[in-house]
Order: structure tokens, then sequence, then C-alpha cells
């Protein structure tokens, strides 16, 4: 019942995701083009669905109106993903199983595209309050919530961190902090801008930050695992890339064994917070299924 409703899900996002992208002229189609086929290399689609879902459980209604603003943060998500791929950050050739998007593309369209996907967002949210479809409150709140995520206290604040970490041993406290804002914070966003488009109260929207806290270290811890214990096949990209780079994981700092335990217990909490909301049978499920995936 939960892979049909995730399908079901992925679904009317990746529909919605490509058509978006503005096609552009004979002259900038190749950026456009970029955008493209790194948003449609496949992938979870897990913000957009947490946006969706808080957003349900806050009282939304007539979701499907909402679908290009749930759609923002997998454009900012792939814009993440198209930068840290690029020789000057991770330097991954394959993205989900194929090649990169520099790999595909020159090196400066795949930079351009990213920078496109991160500012898209912001464009379809204004928009979206100038039709009717949400307030400009709710817009200049939603706006305010995505922006923090992306800068310097939020995604790219965590991957400078993670750059300047490389080659060196860090603390927990301080790999917490890392993985808070690379990963965690888009995560927040998701679950906290579905709440504000459902005018939540701010009880919902602290237990949201609360739960996103949770699963974004739980879903990072996972990751430092499958870095270890995966293979190319099931995760889509080269695996011991951590150990190459020689980062700091949670891998490395508690043990294999210890990591595991950790990640069970952030799921755990996160889905106990889950009981603060409406309807969170599907979303406690989902936070399982997650920190104890695969791929």
């Amino acid at each position: 019942m939960m892979k049909q409703q995730i399908d079901r899900l992925c679904g009317i996002i990746n529909e919605r995701l490509c058509k978006l992208i503005p096609a552009g002229n004979k002259l900038t189609d190749e950026v456009s083009q970029a955008a493209v086929y790194s948003l449609s290399g496949g992938g979870k689609r897990l913000r957009p669905i947490l946006m969706m879902k808080f957003y349900e459980m806050c009282g939304g209604r007539e979701t499907d109106k909402l679908t290009d603003i749930f759609c923002t943060i997998e454009l900012v998500h792939t814009f993440s993903l198209i930068h840290d791929d690029l020789p000057c950050m991770d330097n991954d050739d394959y993205r989900r199983g194929r090649l990169s998007c520099h790999k595909a593309y020159p090196e400066a369209i795949a930079l351009l595209a990213g920078d496109a996907l991160s500012v898209l967002p912001f464009e379809i949210i204004a928009d979206s309050a100038e039709k009717g479809i949400i307030s400009y409150e709710t817009a200049v709140k939603a706006t305010q919530v995505l922006s923090k995520a992306i800068g310097i206290e939020g995604m790219i604040g965590g991957q400078v961190i993670d750059m300047l970490s490389e080659n060196s041993d860090i603390s927990e406290e301080i790999l917490a902090e890392l993985q808070r804002k690379k990963t965690g914070a888009l995560i927040s966003a998701a679950c906290e801008m579905g709440c504000i488009l459902a005018n939540a109260d701010e009880e919902k929207i602290i237990l949201a930050r609360k739960y996103a806290d949770k699963l974004g270290l739980a879903f990072q811890i996972r990751d430092d695992i499958l870095d270890v214990t995966g293979t190319f096949e099931e995760l889509g990209k080269p695996v011991g890339s951590d150990k190459e780079q020689k980062k700091s994981t949670y891998v490395t700092l508690l043990g294999l064994e210890k990591a595991e335990q950790l990640c069970r217990e952030l799921s755990q909490q996160a889905a106990d917070i889950l009981t603060g909301f409406n309807n969170s049978e599907f979303l406690v499920e989902l936070t399982k299924a997650l920190t104890d995936r695969r791929k």
C-alpha cells in the first residue's frame, strides 16, 4: 500500500517537474536541456512528498493546486546535486546510475543549469501569489524559509563545512552541524513549508522542525552506512567516496554498529513526533522505510 502511494505521489511530481523549466530559444536551450536531464534522472522525491504530506496533515485542501510549489523543493535539491558533483566540489562522475550533469553537458552549462534551478522556485512561489493560489503573506513566509535553508545558515553553509573538513578529523558536534545544514536544512524547509501553506499554527511548525531534525540526521547516517555497505548497482553512484575523500562520517566516528543504532533511534523519535499530527500513518511508515533503505 505504501509503495503504491509513493509511486502515485512521485508520478504527480515527475509529471510536473520538467514542465516547469522554460524551453528557452536556440541560444539558451542547452542549459534548459541540462536542467531537464538532471530533473529526469529519478530519485525518491522525498522533499516534495514531505511538503505535500505536512500540508495535508495540517488540514490543507485542494492539494493539486499547489503541485508547482511542492516541486520547488525538488528543484533546489537537484540544483544542489548538480553542484555537489562538480570537479570543484565532490567530483563525482555518476548520479543515479548515469553520468553527472557536468559529464553529460559542458561543465559551465551544468553550473548554470544548477544556478537556474536555484532561482526558479522563487519565481514559482511569487507567481502562485500573483495568481491567487496562495496569499502574499504565505508567499513571503515560504520564501523566507526556503531561502534560509539554501543559504549560509543552511545547505550552502553545510557544503562549506564539508569541504573544509576533508582530510581532517572532526568532532561529532561539528559533524551534526554539518549534516543539519547540508542535508537537514532542506528536509526541514519541506516540512515547514507544508505547514505554512496550510496556515498551521506555530505549535505545528515547531513539531515539523523537530521531526525534520530527527529524520534529516537519520537519513544522513543511513547514507553514510550505505557508502560503506552498498553497491554501485543499488546506489547508482560509486561507493566508498567518503573514505576516498577522507571525510568524517557517522560511520568513521562511531563505527558501523553504533551508527546503525543511532539511525534507528532517531527514526523512532521522528516517528513518535508525528503523533502530534492527524492522519500521519503514511508518514510514520515512510519514515521507517527511509531509514531502513538499501539505496
